[in-house]
């Protein structure tokens, strides 16, 4: 397969890279042309820099930081057409909160979404939420209005609180099987529910971390390929070595074994995997053909933010990648001349 050129990979959920946290309120144009040129060489070529939860004042902070960086990175131009926004309106509950600070979430409250997006040189494009949360299905309509595809995540939702917010215009399930604690009930369990739900893609994190192989194959088979797409989730540690990171004001640690966590604990906390490395992965352990899994991190999460494109005018450049034999990435375009990896 070497030579092979597809389209280019679309990350809907990276919160860092290259060590580089897109939650830090100080974030450089150049730390983020540093972070964007590493994606970049890993075949991502759009992606959605992602806020986690916090307060107001803090995440309009981190936006307006984004935004100057964006503002003087011309990788930016080509790669960012605006952000995810995973918080503050996810579950509180020990387990289902994950890293997020559960003091900071709070109900869904549109008029902060609008104060949010008051402004904004790029577009929140995407908002993850917990959908059992008072006043959910009014927010979704309310998002999706503003032009926003809207997921479901950090969630204990039942399948009637599901089935609501899929028709109040939810369409995404936030790295399923993350952010569940245990036990769970056998089968009337958050997961399950999502996973039967036809009018809901889901996001995987295909690092064997967060999912093992074995129970990606099922969850794969039951949501189906065509309604599967891959997230890195990554943070600072991803393309980086191991060691301690900082990631939305928490020191992180990316493990020698991979997984990246809150020090001294086994919490999971965002990863280390890169997009192509999880295609390649897919690959490997058998559970979906080439063009399978390279659809699930390039067309497929390419057509669910379309219509969030479309409502805000955008246009996506046509990102390119060219594949090594092994599945390594070769080179990337977008929106200019090819870079070698």
């Amino acid at each position: 397969m070497g030579g092979m050129e597809t389209p280019g990979l679309v990350d809907l959920q990276v919160n860092g890279f290259a060590g580089v946290d897109f939650n830090d309120a100080a974030i450089t144009p150049d730390a983020l042309e540093h972070a964007l040129a590493a994606l970049r060489r890993h075949g991502v070529t759009t992606c959605l820099p992602t806020l986690i939860t916090a307060p107001e004042a803090v995440l309009r902070a981190r936006l307006e930081a984004l935004e100057r960086a964006a503002a003087a990175s011309a990788l930016a131009r080509a790669m960012v057409p605006g952000w995810h926004l995973e918080g503050p309106f996810l579950s509180a509950e020990p387990g289902y909160a994950g890293c997020h600070d559960a003091a900071a979430m709070i109900d869904p409250d549109p008029a902060l979404l609008d104060r949010l997006c008051r402004g904004r040189l790029r577009p929140i494009l995407m908002l993850t939420l917990a959908p059992e949360r008072a006043g959910a299905a009014a927010m979704i309509a309310h998002a999706v209005a503003r032009g926003m595809l809207v997921a479901l995540g950090h969630t204990a939702a039942s399948q009637a609180q599901l089935r609501a917010a899929i028709a109040a215009g939810a369409r995404l399930a936030t790295h399923l099987g993350n952010a569940l604690p245990s036990p769970q009930p056998k089968f009337d369990n958050p997961l399950m529910a999502q996973l039967s739900e036809d009018g809901l893609a889901a996001s995987f994190i295909a690092d064997g971390i967060h999912i093992p192989a074995f129970a990606l194959k099922v969850l794969l088979r039951a949501k189906t390929p065509s309604r599967a797409i891959l997230v890195s989730d990554a943070t600072a540690a991803a393309a980086a070595p191991p060691g301690l990171y900082d990631f939305a004001g928490m020191r992180i640690e990316h493990t020698r074994e991979g997984a990246v966590r809150i020090p001294g604990t086994d919490r999971l906390a965002g990863s280390a995997l890169t997009l192509d490395r999880a295609v390649a992965n897919l690959i490997a352990w058998g559970l979906a053909a080439p063009a399978e899994a390279i659809a699930m991190a390039s067309t497929q999460p390419a057509a669910l933010l379309a219509p969030a494109l479309a409502a805000h005018g955008l246009t996506r450049p046509d990102g390119r990648l060219r594949w090594n034999i092994g599945w390594g990435v070769a080179a990337t375009r977008c929106g200019g001349a090819w870079a070698n990896a």
